[in-house]
């Protein structure tokens, strides 16, 4: 059984399940982070090493970016030019703390929060909703800030 300092079982090793992921996430650098532009999409493209596909539907811009490993990252902009949602699917987890940006603090928080184990993660906040799970090598989520939704948009549209 696993001990840490007077941590032990499922208490440790969530423990270090999020300290691995805060570690993985560490790296960040300037990229279209939630709440963020769209000029700097083409830095998440870069970071992911892969290639982007940009459409145009209703009150958004959609830029889907597929990344080698397999995962792709959407990044939802309105009219006004900022990233108001996210969402990836895919065998491996993209760079959280480089997507959310300003928001993975609070995401953080707010996961371990509520974590009592593995399983998916539900954070539901007036200023961030994200909601994240899957298995190993079949990863999905979304992200989004409810009040930079544009009009005409709904959450039900961040797939």
């Amino acid at each position: 059984m696993l001990r840490t300092q007077g941590i032990s079982g499922m208490k440790a090793k969530t423990w270090l399940f999020t300290i691995g992921v805060a570690a993985s996430c560490y790296s960040y650098s300037a990229s279209a982070v939630l709440g963020g532009d769209e000029a700097s999409v083409q830095a998440d493209r870069l970071q992911m090493n892969g290639t982007i596909r940009t459409t145009q539907s209703g009150g958004f811009t959609l830029h889907e970016i597929q990344a080698v490993s397999g995962t792709a990252v959407k990044e939802y902009v309105s009219p006004a030019g900022v990233v108001f949602a996210l969402s990836w699917t895919g065998p491996s987890l993209p760079d959280l703390r480089q997507l959310l940006g300003p928001y993975f603090d609070t995401y953080v928080e707010a996961a371990n929060a509520q974590r009592t184990g593995l399983g998916p993660i539900n954070v539901q906040q007036p200023g961030l909703v994200v909601q994240s799970g899957g298995k190993m090598r079949a990863f999905v989520g979304r992200a989004y800030v409810p009040s930079m939704i544009p009009p005409g948009v709904t959450a039900g549209e961040i797939q």
